[in-house]
């Protein structure tokens, strides 16, 4: 549905975008994650055609928008868009918000359509400044759906919204949109937001889109220890290569695709690590930070400190002395 093939963008002398390429398929909720500053939300003005690229070519369903002495205008792309602070005209009631740019001869049937779907039937003459933030929200994604666009992309969407708010919030507009069969394209920061919400992940760095996937393949198979440590804790060991295997103080890994070197670094994720008090174990525990549902414990291992995630109804001491044992699960050999 949407291709970006060697996308480069400058703004004055600072490169923005740097070659970055990304397929998302039809119906397909992708996720572009990354730190701020790393060109993510360039990338979606891209898609949009709020922004021209400098290089590189933009196709929405199979027909080229950008690039190439090519240029689609955005309101003849049949994308719509949900920005970081909605957007809303204050002076127009939510019926006239929704209802700005159609025809006049539609209004009348579409926006009311609109706001039975994402839930606000019945308000429609109050203003922007008398709904909550979430209902706002409804609001500026029932504007975007209004042309019946064939992908729908979102800037942000929750991060001026209250912590507690945004779990719900992320599962009602998930509720809205997956029934349609909307492309969706989501920016990022938060990989939580990205985890729980998309089909695949799109990570960039420095304007190029570094490592793409599902959530479980970034986070358990990342391509860089950048990659790793941006999508959580981890355990990163340096081991020998004995045998076609990466010798480490928790354990021996495959080497997979490093067989002639002859030391590897591990990944081992906290909550592969499973401590059991013993009086005569190798590791110590020195810190220990409760979370409520789980706790982080650090562990010296060998003069190694090592980070281990387990329930809260595991209770293990500051202090203790523990055994480690891995639990079963995929551990990555780093490149």
């Amino acid at each position: 549905m949407i291709r970006l093939e060697g996308v480069t963008k400058f703004f004055g002398d600072v490169l923005a975008v740097d070659g970055a390429s990304l397929c998302v398929e039809r119906g397909e909720v992708v996720a572009i994650l990354g730190p701020s500053g790393c060109g993510k939300t360039t990338l979606l003005r891209l898609i949009a055609g709020f922004e021209r690229p400098d290089a590189g070519t933009v196709e929405v369903d199979g027909r080229r928008v950008a690039g190439a002495g090519v240029w689609i205008s955005p309101e003849r792309r049949r994308i719509g868009m949900v920005f970081q602070d909605y957007a809303l005209f204050p002076h127009l009631t939510v019926t006239a918000n929704v209802g700005f740019g159609l025809p006049r001869r539609i209004r009348p049937s579409r926006v009311p359509e609109l706001l039975d779907v994402v839930g606000l039937d019945g308000l429609g003459r109050r203003y922007p400044h008398e709904l909550s933030g979430g209902q706002q929200q409804r609001v500026a994604l029932a504007r975007a759906l209004a042309p019946s666009p064939e992908v729908v992309l979102l800037d942000e969407p929750w991060s001026n919204v209250d912590p507690f708010l945004r779990e719900s919030l992320r599962a009602e507009v998930t509720e809205i949109i997956r029934p349609l069969g909307i492309t969706v394209v989501l920016v990022t920061h938060d990989r939580e937001e990205a985890f729980s919400l998309a089909d695949r992940i799109a990570l960039v760095r420095d304007g190029t889109v570094v490592q793409e996937g599902t959530s479980e393949e970034l986070y358990f198979e990342p391509a860089s220890r950048w990659v790793a440590e941006f999508l959580g804790a981890g355990n990163v060991l340096v081991g020998q290569i004995v045998d076609g295997r990466v010798v480490t103080p928790i354990g021996r890994f495959p080497a997979n695709g490093s067989p002639s070197a002859e030391a590897a670094k591990v990944l081992v994720r906290p909550e592969l690590l499973e401590l059991e008090p013993d009086p005569a174990g190798s590791g110590e525990v020195v810190g220990r930070e409760f979370r409520g549902h789980d706790v982080f414990y650090r562990v010296r291992l060998d003069g190694v400190e090592l980070v281990s995630q387990r329930p809260s109804t595991e209770v293990v001491p500051l202090g203790a002395r523990v055994s480690i044992r891995l639990h079963e699960g995929r551990v990555a050999v780093l490149d």
